[in-house]
C-alpha cells in the first residue's frame, strides 16, 4: 500500500482541509464567547450584526460535519478507494467558505475575503479530483 494511497493529491487536500476545519471548530468550541465578541465587532456595521451567534453556530456545525465526512472519506479512500463521502465533506467545506466569504464581503473586509480565495481554490481542486 502506498503511503498516500492511489490518490495522493486528494488525500493531501483532504488532510489540509481536515486540519483547517477541525482546528477552526475546536477554537470556536473552546472560546465561543471570545469568538462571538470578536465577530460581533467585525460585523458591527453590517446587516449580520444581530445574527452573529446563530450564524457562527451554523458555521461551526458545517465545519464539524464536513470534517467528520472528510475523515471518513480518507479512510474509505484507503480501504476501498470510494470517494463519495470525502466528496460530500469537501463540498460542505466549499459551502462553509462561501458563507465566510459572504460575511467578509458584508463586513467590507476585502483583504479577509481575498484570503478565503486560496482556501476556496484548494477546495475546488479537491472537488474536481474527487469527482473524476
Amino acid at each position: 500500500m502506498k503511503l498516500l494511497s492511489n490518490h495522493p493529491t486528494e488525500v493531501l487536500i483532504l488532510f489540509f482541509l481536515i486540519i483547517t476545519f477541525v482546528l477552526s471548530g475546536i477554537e470556536k468550541i473552546f472560546d465561543w464567547k471570545g469568538n462571538v465578541t470578536f465577530i460581533k465587532g467585525h460585523f458591527k456595521n453590517s446587516p449580520l450584526k444581530n445574527s452573529v451567534p446563530l450564524l457562527l453556530a451554523i458555521l461551526l456545525i458545517l465545519e464539524i460535519v464536513a470534517s467528520i465526512l472528510m475523515i471518513i472519506g480518507v479512510y474509505q479512500i484507503y480501504t476501498s478507494e470510494a470517494k463519495e463521502i470525502a466528496l460530500i465533506g469537501i463540498e460542505l467545506s466549499a459551502i462553509s467558505i462561501i458563507f465566510m466569504l459572504i460575511g467578509q464581503r458584508l463586513a467590507k473586509d476585502y483583504p479577509g475575503a481575498m484570503s478565503l480565495g486560496v482556501y476556496f481554490m484548494i477546495t475546488l481542486w479537491g472537488v474536481y479530483l474527487l469527482n473524476s
